[in-house]
């Protein structure tokens, strides 16, 4: 079987920055064991792969542990696939997910993409949260991923989280954030450990907590966020109440074939 595989860097206008994925256009679903194998041969943090279902396309993505239920920059990095590289002509491609329908639009040099909200809630910071990240938060709330905020951007730039702490907190993975400085209005990181990525190194999907988190904060709905990891990416977000518009610039680092 040969598959295309094209490597995608999201949520970057250059190559060697963002979140790298893989992404594998297919014609028919072949077997879970070999999606997850090929993503575990891939080891980015997610490869996603899709079908065409008449004028929409079904997607799944895989991190090299687990497939997960939603990601934001391999469904950019698929969509730029899709709108650069394959031939796709409209201004809207549409995605059906275990999350649900998503949408991809052209947005000039960017692409816009439409995901669910995840409005987070205060909770009990637990105690093995804390003492794998190192230092005492100003706030701690949950969605899918715990979100733990702090005063200023150079707290979120020098943790140095315990990994395998980490890999023991019973949600997805933990996001910390804090305001931004220079134009950006807010900073953050990611860490999903238990789903083999102690780092991601930028994450749409954190950002559908984020948005909601920060739009109540902050009295506003547009937002200019950076994610601090040691790549970094430039995310262009809004709140639409039930919705979350994230937006973003892509680049091919690489393209070929698998053959298994």
């Amino acid at each position: 079987m040969r598959i295309p595989l094209y490597h995608i860097d999201a949520f970057t206008g250059s190559v060697f920055a963002g979140n790298p994925a893989a992404v594998c256009p297919l014609e028919s679903w072949p077997d879970d064991s070999l999606l997850q194998s090929i993503a575990a041969e891939n080891n980015l943090s997610e490869t996603a792969f899709y079908v065409p279902e008449g004028e929409i396309f079904r997607i799944r993505w895989f991190s090299p542990a687990a497939e997960v239920d939603l990601c934001g920059h391999a469904t950019l990095a698929t969509a730029y696939v899709l709108f650069h590289l394959r031939g796709f002509t409209g201004e809207r491609v549409v995605f059906q997910s275990r999350s649900g329908e998503l949408a991809v639009e052209r947005d000039g040099d960017r692409l816009r993409l439409d995901f669910p909200a995840q409005p987070p809630e205060p909770c009990h910071a637990p105690e093995a949260l804390i003492a794998a990240l190192g230092h005492a938060p100003s706030e701690v709330l949950r969605s899918q991923d715990y979100l733990v905020a702090y005063p200023d951007e150079a707290t979120v730039r020098n943790l140095d989280p315990d990994m395998e702490k980490l890999r023991g907190v019973d949600l997805r993975g933990v996001i910390v954030t804090a305001p931004g400085t220079g134009g950006t209005d807010f900073v953050s990181r990611f860490f999903v450990p238990k789903l083999g990525i102690p780092e991601d190194p930028v994450t749409g999907s954190a950002h559908c907590a984020l948005v909601p988190y920060w739009s109540r904060r902050l009295g506003k709905t547009t937002f200019q966020a950076r994610q601090v990891s040691a790549r970094g990416g430039d995310l262009f977000c809004e709140n639409r109440g039930e919705r979350v518009s994230i937006a973003g610039r892509a680049v091919k680092y690489m393209e070929g074939t698998i053959e298994v």
